[in-house]
């Protein structure tokens, strides 16, 4: 990130860090069209009443203010005023709804786009940042196979960018039916309030949620210690999942007739369906993980983490899930399942942790010298002729030094500089360099190709 940037949390990167950025957007991009997802944009800003409705992070909200109106924003409640969204989610369901006459159902749509939100800014998670989203909305209805399907596409979108330096990525599911099916068998009734204070066990350990179930969500100690015993219930498969359950469920009085059983048993089977699919068709790439709870009230079914081998401390840099009730109109419900990446997080792990980098600054390949500013229409003509047949190219800025002007280039990154001819020598010819390598041949605008290797401008990552 640039340095001296005044503003904490809001990040800006330099044009070679850019260049990493704008990849990892296109990679992203194209994975998620191969799969059939529709790209979209939706506005920066939603009704106050649409933003405060969604769990904790409504508390990070930034609310906008006309300047002639500061000081007075108290005579606005705070439903009535515009506020920056906080995810892609949200919008998206307003954009269902207020669309739904245009668009076919399920509609599966890509988003990349900025999101806002006023935390505590720290390395790797920023006020302003970038999420690239995936969703399917059904149309009264939304098939369960869906939710294997997107983090399958979110794992192979995640695996294309580890030839940038992303370590494997592995995706870990729960179901909110189960965990809110269990709590309910244990006598538990503040469920968004535990789903919450269970979110927080990968950040401050099992005693401290134990505390704040007790303290906070009405759970005694036997209670708040089921709720933890779930959480760290690991599986290989479906079938084990199920009988690890089951025992769970025998161990504290939880009847298999009951009603909170019966939810429950809903969310374990369509998590196990999710586990065994994903088994058959990437194998590692989902796993079941009882503790994941995500923190926004809107899922009703599957959740979704995602993390990175040996990359701990990050947290989860993909997450997402099923929501029955986010979006609807009048009785007709729009459900979805979806996943977003924390663009900007993974970036800025890319190049400082994993360092990767781009190869040159500028795009260009070529750099047309110019002579004298006389001549400059020429130099110009040359290099409309390169782009007009693909070849990114530019312009020396000033008729300086020959020496200045390779200099320049080789700042920029560009690895060709381009001679016009000189028009006062009888039969001369253009000729273009390889600053990187010395050669130096002569060339024609109209036919003359960059070596490959060289030409492109690419990501890598050090040794």
């Amino acid at each position: 990130m640039a340095k001296g940037a005044s503003i904490s949390g809001f990040p800006e990167w330099l044009p070679s860090e850019r260049v990493v950025e704008q990849r990892v957007i296109d990679t992203l991009r194209e994975v998620f069209e191969l799969n059939g997802f529709i790209g979209i944009e939706t506005r920066a800003v939603e009704q106050g009443s649409s933003l405060l409705k969604k769990g904790e992070t409504s508390k990070e909200i930034y609310l906008l203010s006309r300047l002639q109106e500061v000081g007075h924003e108290s005579d606005t409640p705070i439903e009535d005023r515009l506020g920056l969204h906080f995810d892609l989610t949200v919008p998206l369901s307003r954009y269902v709804v207020e669309h739904s006459g245009d668009l076919a159902f399920p509609f599966k749509r890509w988003q990349i786009q900025k999101v806002w939100r006023g935390e505590r800014p720290q390395e790797g998670r920023f006020r302003e940042f970038v999420q690239a989203d995936i969703d399917v909305i059904g149309n009264g209805d939304l098939p369960d196979h869906y939710e294997v399907e997107l983090p399958l596409v979110m794992v192979s979108a995640l695996e294309r960018l580890r030839e940038f330096g992303l370590p494997k990525a592995t995706v870990h599911a729960n179901n909110r039916k189960l965990s809110e099916g269990f709590y309910r068998g244990l006598g538990l009734n503040d469920i968004e309030g535990v789903l919450r204070e269970i979110d927080k066990l990968d950040k401050i350990g099992a005693d401290e949620v134990a505390k704040l179930l007790v303290e906070g969500c009405g759970a005694d100690e036997n209670q708040a210690r089921a709720c933890l015993e779930l959480a760290e219930l690991t599986a290989a498969d479906g079938a084990e999942l199920s009988s690890k359950f089951d025992a769970l469920c025998e161990r504290h009085d939880i009847a298999n007739d009951s009603e909170a059983y019966a939810l429950a048993r809903q969310g374990l089977d369509t998590l196990a369906m999710i586990v065994d699919e994903a088994a058959r068709i990437r194998p590692g790439s989902v796993i079941a993980d009882l503790k994941i709870a995500r923190g926004l009230d809107y899922y009703t079914g599957s959740v979704y983490e995602t993390f990175l081998d040996g990359a701990a401390s990050l947290g989860s840099i993909c997450s997402g899930g099923r929501y029955d009730n986010l979006a609807s109109q009048g009785s007709k419900k729009y459900p979805g399942v979806g996943l977003s990446i924390g663009l900007s997080r993974l970036v800025s792990y890319m190049l400082h942790t994993a360092g990767a980098h781009a190869n040159r600054v500028s795009p260009a390949s070529v750099l047309v010298a110019v002579w004298n500013e006389e001549d400059r229409s020429a130099s110009n003509q040359i290099a409309n002729q390169l782009r007009a047949r693909g070849i990114a190219a530019d312009v020396a800025p000033t008729a300086a030094k020959l020496g200045k002007q390779i200099k320049y280039a080789d700042k920029l990154g560009i690895p060709y500089v381009w001679f016009p001819a000189d028009k006062s020598a009888q039969d001369a010819s253009d000729e273009v360099k390889n600053i990187i390598t010395g050669d130096q041949q002569p060339a024609n605008a109209q036919s003359w190709e960059p070596d490959t290797v060289y030409a492109q401008q690419t990501v890598t990552v050090e040794a």
